[in-house]
């Protein structure tokens, strides 16, 4: 199972990779239902449109967090937003292959719990390694998270090293 946190759904709806990378997943993906709310709650800008609309068509599948102490001492302990802190409670819950998560206090709580994690950088690597991009697509798919991402510089030089690697 990949579970989705708020920040990388978003950011690979924006770069237009959503569709694609769930495309080429064979393993269940599910988002709790806070980030639900953050991604599309409001908003009709494309990204949630899109987040929209493969949850609608059952790609993703949108989970209750159940255990609210677990959500309230990950929100105390990392400073996590309640988005963060319930995807990183469901990837625990379920034990989750992998969580997707560009939220720095996130992947620092990842990294202590042993959870295994994902960025959209890596997600954008990833489907150029599968040949689901050119490298003028990936390149073009790079400046547009560089745009809406908070990536520091020197990450995303070696993003563009690596997507130039890639043969």
């Amino acid at each position: 199972m990949l579970i989705f946190d708020a920040s990388t759904l978003i950011l690979i709806s924006r770069i237009e990779l959503l569709d694609l990378f769930l495309g080429s997943l064979v393993v269940e993906v599910a988002v709790p239902a806070e980030v639900e709310k953050e991604c599309c709650g409001a908003k009709k800008a494309l990204d949630a449109l899109l987040i929209q609309r493969a949850i609608a068509e059952s790609r993703m599948t949108v989970l209750a967090v159940k255990d609210r102490r677990l959500v309230a001492k990950l929100q105390h302990d990392f400073s996590l937003g309640h988005g963060e802190a319930e995807a990183i409670a469901l990837a625990k819950v379920k034990a989750a292959d992998l969580l997707a998560i560009d939220d720095k206090n996130g992947i620092n709580a990842c990294k202590l719990l042993g959870i295994a994690f994902t960025t959209a950088a890596n997600i954008l690597v990833h489907c150029r390694e599968k040949h689901l991009l050119s490298e003028e697509e990936a390149m073009r798919k790079l400046g547009l998270l560089e745009r809406y991402g908070r990536y520091k510089g020197t990450i995303l030089d070696d993003v563009k090293a690596r997507l130039e690697g890639i043969k």
